[in-house]
């Protein structure tokens, strides 16, 4: 993982290198400089260690996720704002399986931050809501599951919400 300043002074200079080669007919070399400083902005915006992460997350691979978020060593002076609220859902996500007292407030920490997707807000708000109703605080769980439903347009998390509205009636 490069740090953040690294990545930006690596794309402003392939891109100052590729305009060079572009200005001096080298067109094919300029346009592959260019392309590779992109790269550089996209990893800038779009962390790869959180990416890879992610991965090892789809394939239900907890410890694989743990791991990658292992070699974060200093999310605050490494991530932009957005990939710190990433970070820190992905850690209330392994930590749901562990500590639910952990897990609320890397939940709580990533809301803060902010999350770019609103399907990854719902289902940030959908698992506070079953901590919450866990810890037996029903009106926070109540407000919660509330929120969640409003920012779930698409209906992605609608069979969810209704399975816990339905365990919320029996608390």
């Amino acid at each position: 993982m490069f740090p953040k300043v690294l990545k930006l002074i690596a794309a402003l200079l392939f891109l100052v290198y590729g305009s060079y080669q572009i200005y001096d007919s080298y067109i094919g070399n300029g346009i592959f400089l260019i392309l590779i400083s992109a790269f550089f902005i996209l990893i800038y915006f779009k962390n790869e260690i959180i990416f890879l992460a992610f991965l090892r997350l789809r394939k239900q691979d907890i410890a694989g996720t743990q791991k990658w978020l292992n070699y974060i060593k200093n999310p605050k002076a490494s991530l932009v704002k957005k990939q710190q609220g990433y970070y820190n859902y992905l850690h209330g996500i392994i930590q749901s399986q562990v500590n639910l007292t952990v897990a609320e407030k890397y939940f709580k920490k990533a809301l803060e931050l902010g999350l770019s997707m609103s399907h990854d807000i719902a289902m940030a708000k959908l698992s506070l809501a079953g901590i919450l109703m866990q810890k037996r605080r029903k009106r926070e769980a109540t407000d919660m599951l509330n929120q969640a439903k409003k920012i779930d347009k698409h209906g992605m998390l609608t069979t969810q919400i209704k399975m816990m509205r339905e365990q919320m009636k029996k608390i």
